[in-house]
């Protein structure tokens, strides 16, 4: 089976999304095209999505918030306060930027589906590092400046030799997610992400979720946050209960996002609404 072949038709078709949509109304919830015109391609950046102000700031190095990010993380690279540094184990960083792209991972003994900063985590629990949280800002810096590095390169994630059939999975239960509705709002992420493209939803205009510009800064947050935070959200968007931070089912739906978005090249960190 291909990675995408699970993924077939789920759903009732636009007639039943329109009355979804009219009787969403009620409960604050609306589509738009808006006074703006937005793209509608799945196949592109949430940089695309972006206000002309929003991608000056997120141009311009001196004023980006990003870059308080990527200033800490470079610094952590060569930190050995608390023991080994990042560089006395892997070198420059720059030698790291094929990592990125191809993540979340199987781990080696196939029992657990892993991101970047589950491994960044990882790593630094091993060099002497304590008291590591879910989004720390220490981690998310790393995880800054390893995605920076990686900045142009594809996304490239795949299935591992001799773990096919574990990776699949995963896969599929991801494919099966995003087609999923939750919540009390009763959404799943494709009605938004692939059949409303380019419109507007309160103030936000609606994106492929092509997940190419993680971590991001979100304006509404005022800090960086992983995709994990981001999916998260959109759980709380639709009146879902939220998995925990970690939960398998947040790895697997990063997987689909980057296997639907294979071949995108990485442009994060950025900056969001």
């Amino acid at each position: 089976m291909k990675p995408l072949d699970c993924v077939k038709h789920w759903g009732s078709g636009w007639a039943c999304l329109s009355k979804l949509f009219s009787g969403l109304l009620c409960v604050g919830f609306s589509f738009s095209i808006g006074a703006a015109e937005w793209p509608s391609d799945t196949h592109l950046s949430g940089n695309a999505f972006l206000p002309s102000g929003l991608l000056k700031m997120q141009a311009d190095v001196a004023n980006s918030p990003v870059t308080l990010w990527l200033d800490k993380g470079r610094l952590l690279w060569s930190d050995s306060s608390a023991g080994p540094s990042c560089q006395s184990c892997h070198g420059p960083v720059e030698s790291l930027k094929t990592s990125a792209p191809s993540f979340p991972r199987l781990t080696p003994d196939s029992q657990r589906l892993i991101n970047l900063e589950d491994q960044i985590s990882s790593c630094r629990s091993r060099s002497g590092r304590t008291d590591i949280k879910a989004e720390d800002d220490d981690g998310l810096a790393l995880s800054a400046l390893l995605n920076e590095s990686a900045k142009g390169l594809a996304i490239s994630v795949a299935a591992p030799p001799g773990q096919s059939n574990e990776w699949q999975a995963h896969l599929e239960r991801g494919a099966k997610l995003f087609n999923t509705r939750l919540g009390r709002i009763n959404l799943a992420c494709v009605h938004c992400h692939e059949q409303n493209v380019g419109k507007q939803m309160r103030a936000d205009v609606i994106s492929p979720a092509n997940p190419t510009g993680f971590p991001i800064f979100r304006m509404s947050w005022q800090r960086l946050g992983s995709i994990e935070r981001r999916l998260r959200a959109c759980y709380s968007g639709v009146q879902a209960e939220l998995p925990p931070p970690g939960d398998p089912v947040l790895r697997e739906l990063e997987l689909y996002l980057k296997v639907r978005a294979k071949g995108m090249p990485l442009d994060g960190p950025s900056i969001r609404r």
